[in-house]
């Protein structure tokens, strides 16, 4: 029988959310590799990678890589990149195709691989991969693993377009991949955020935001994501 401790991990939505990606990480490396994501097409992967180049980066830190498409095109323009993503199948896929170093490794352990991942990096970048609830201990690992004068860039869920019609307050929600093809397996817990809380965890874990934007739909207008660039805080600002 299983224990109620052991039950509840099983349903904790991070558990479940990594879960998940190991399900999908075939359907995911289609979705990407054979361009059916109608908002990246759109924009958000172009977004993505003119802010990342807009700092000339030496060195990136890919966070939360899935199949390695950025580490592949960010190469293209001569940075040196690193990807991690908790997903062992989808850094499989990456590790395939190359373009980068590619580790499979949980946030968590960003801090204490620093070195062996080659920090400082000069950009740590999280495109639409800071999705648990708690976001402090990713973003503090990363000022730490960052150069005095890197950026963290994060691109992430436009709230406004996000929240549909529920109610605007932080919270979990589903990720049923409809749209991306039939071979997905199993949907995903992400974790919601309104714009004020993006704002108050980038700061509490240690950063400036210098410029915010939102990329939009050419044939809509509607915003496709957000996309935030940030310097890392002095010590003396950390956590204020």
């Amino acid at each position: 029988m299983t224990s109620p401790a052991r039950e509840d991990r099983i349903d904790d939505p991070a558990t479940r959310m990594l879960r998940s990606w190991e399900r999908n990480a075939p359907a995911w490396t289609d979705a990407v590799r054979e361009q059916r994501i109608a908002s990246r097409r759109a924009g958000t992967d172009a977004a993505v990678i003119a802010a990342v180049l807009r700092h000339r980066p030496a060195s990136v830190l890919d966070v939360g890589c899935g199949e390695g498409w950025l580490a592949r095109a960010l190469s293209a323009h001569s940075c040196r990149v690193t990807g991690i993503d908790a997903s062992a199948a989808l850094i499989a896929s990456a590790q395939a195709l190359g373009g980068g170093r590619f580790e499979a490794m949980t946030y968590a352990a960003i801090g204490d691989q620093a070195e062996p991942l080659g920090a400082p990096f000069d950009v740590a970048v999280c495109n639409f991969s800071l999705l648990e609830a708690d976001a402090m201990p990713v973003l503090r690992a990363l000022r730490r693993v960052l150069h005095w004068h890197g950026r963290l860039i994060v691109q992430t869920v436009h709230p406004w377009i996000a929240n549909e019609d529920g109610p605007y307050v932080n919270g979990w929600r589903t990720e049923t991949f409809a749209g991306f093809g039939a071979a997905f397996a199993e949907p995903m817990p992400w974790y919601f955020r309104t714009l004020a809380s993006w704002i108050e965890a980038i700061g509490s874990g240690g950063f400036h935001i210098e410029r915010c934007e939102e990329p939009a739909d050419p044939q809509t207008g509607k915003p496709l994501s957000l996309l935030i660039s940030a310097t890392p805080a002095t010590d003396g600002e950390r956590g204020r």
